[in-house]
């Protein structure tokens, strides 16, 4: 059985094993607009929003199967990217916090520090909710910096032990990017908002590529974001979902909001400034200056992105958009159409959100949304793809101009590696999602310049970045062993 060589007097920073090959876990399969856009909390949805609710599962699992009065105490190995940088990136806080029963969409941020205090100094957890269990973090959270399970570079294996230490049950998770989770056998098992949907049914529109999309525009007469409406009302009506999204949109603005409010440091041992509270302050002072500067939009745009990230390396909450580490592209983009675009109004935001799905659903089935399979390509790459085919809709984009903004912005981020320094969502990814923002915007303008008309397909581009993920070196991949990681001083 696994886990049964587990020796807890090796230290995590002397690997036995170097890391594995990993085969990645096919995700076919239809997924809704709202399973992609997730409320959570920060710092990462791979590597805090996912490990949050595979330990959430497991403790479910345990109560389900009867186990629950019989664990003394439940033992979370993290591997590959999970234990090379999940401890910068609250892992262990997130499966503490998920045995205990919370979710990323319902926990207070404000209550996770104390809670986190409380579990410490008392060496208990209440598993499930409910069952007090013993739990001293250097024995019961281990991470394995350079070993893998097989599976992909974020797994995860759960143990529950009995008061002689001998294993109750055991299961392995593993966190596939933008807050999903599936099980060793491929199962989805997250269901981190109510609604989410897991099988495609009768959709009226099935579409699993830039292609199929563009076809079922041209025969249904229908736009991208008209589309996916259509689809979304097969499990919810037309109000819910314009709600709901609105909800989402709400968030971000809030996470925006207050990322412009906060001065201080984030957390951490490299004590990184907040910029966007000054920021805030020197565009409102000098608004006159915006007569002259041509360019001033763009520090708005920064701003929106800045705030949203920095908010996101404190812990806050934000929306996967389509994770944690690129949160703030999506909703700096749709700031700027709110409020630098004459006429803007909330039908646009839903065509902006929808649209924006659209793409990135496409990605999350033919490639991938993790930073510790492809580099942040598939963060902040997809991120700026998504905003820039969004904002090329609300624009007045056609399909084909849509599709060929999307292929803009993912072409331009091919190769971009995910090296945070000090395993921190915090350098470089706080700045990279403000130029990811404005590449999007770029991107869009490009794209409206043309007929829709170019040589290299959304699909083509998609294919590329999967396939450039795969030859990119383990290292540069949510490691934090490589690149800016080991060029930058942490101090």
């Amino acid at each position: 059985m696994p886990g049964k060589n587990f020796n807890p007097t090796r230290s995590c920073h002397e690997p036995k094993h170097h890391v594995l090959p990993v085969q990645p876990i096919g995700f076919s399969m239809n997924i809704s607009t709202f399973d992609l856009f997730k409320v959570g909390i920060g710092p990462s949805s791979s590597h805090t929003v996912g490990p949050m609710i595979a330990a959430n599962r497991f403790a479910a699992y345990l109560h389900d199967a009867g186990l629950l009065d019989a664990v003394h105490a439940v033992r979370v190995e993290l591997y590959g990217s999970l234990g090379a940088t999940g401890k910068g990136h609250g892992s262990d806080k997130a499966v503490l916090l998920g045995l205990e029963g919370n979710l990323p969409d319902n926990i207070d941020p404000d209550h996770v520090e104390p809670r986190l205090a409380e579990i410490r100094s008392s060496k208990k957890l209440l598993l499930n909710g409910s069952h007090a269990i013993g739990c001293v973090e250097k024995e019961h959270v281990l991470f394995f910096r350079r070993e893998a399970l097989p599976q992909h570079p974020n797994g995860m294996r759960f143990v529950a032990l009995d008061a002689a230490a001998s294993v109750i049950a055991e299961k392995e998770y593993y966190s596939v990017g933008g807050g999903f989770v599936v099980s060793k056998e491929g199962q989805r098992v997250n269901l981190v908002q109510a609604g989410s949907v897991q099988s495609e049914g009768d959709l009226p529109y099935p579409f699993h590529s830039g292609d199929d999309l563009l076809r079922m525009c041209a025969e249904s007469g229908l736009t991208i974001a008209a589309l996916m409406m259509e689809n979304e009302k097969h499990w919810r009506s037309a109000e819910e979902v314009r709600t709901k999204l609105l909800g989402i949109w709400d968030v971000m603005a809030a996470a925006v909001k207050r990322g412009c409010s906060i001065d201080g440091e984030l957390p951490g041992p490299m004590r990184v400034k907040r910029r966007a509270s000054e920021l805030y302050r020197q565009l409102k002072e000098r608004s006159e200056e915006s007569f002259t500067d041509p360019l001033s939009m763009l520090d708005w745009v920064n701003l929106y992105a800045m705030a949203v990230n920095e908010e996101n390396a404190a812990g806050g909450r934000i929306v996967t958009a389509p994770t944690n580490g690129a949160a703030g592209v999506l909703p700096a983009v749709l700031h700027y159409y709110t409020k630098f675009i004459p006429g803007s109004n909330k039908d646009g935001v839903m065509t902006f959100m929808l649209t924006a799905a659209a793409i990135g659903l496409i990605y999350k089935e033919n490639a991938s949304i993790s930073g510790a399979e492809v580099g942040c390509q598939g963060e902040v790459g997809v991120a700026c793809s998504m905003a820039a085919g969004a904002l090329a809709a609300v624009l007045g984009g056609t399909p084909e101009q849509i599709e060929n903004a999307a292929e803009i912005g993912m072409e331009h981020n091919l190769g971009m590696t995910c090296d945070p320094v000090g395993g921190l969502v915090q350098i470089p990814c706080i700045e990279r999602n403000a130029m990811g923002a404005v590449k999007a915007i770029n991107a869009a303008r490009m794209a409206l310049r043309g007929n829709g008309k170019h040589y290299v397909s959304l699909d083509n581009v998609i294919k590329t970045m999967m396939q450039t993920g795969a030859d990119m070196k383990t290292k540069y991949k949510e490691t934090s062993r490589g690149g800016l990681a080991v060029n930058v001083i942490e101090c």
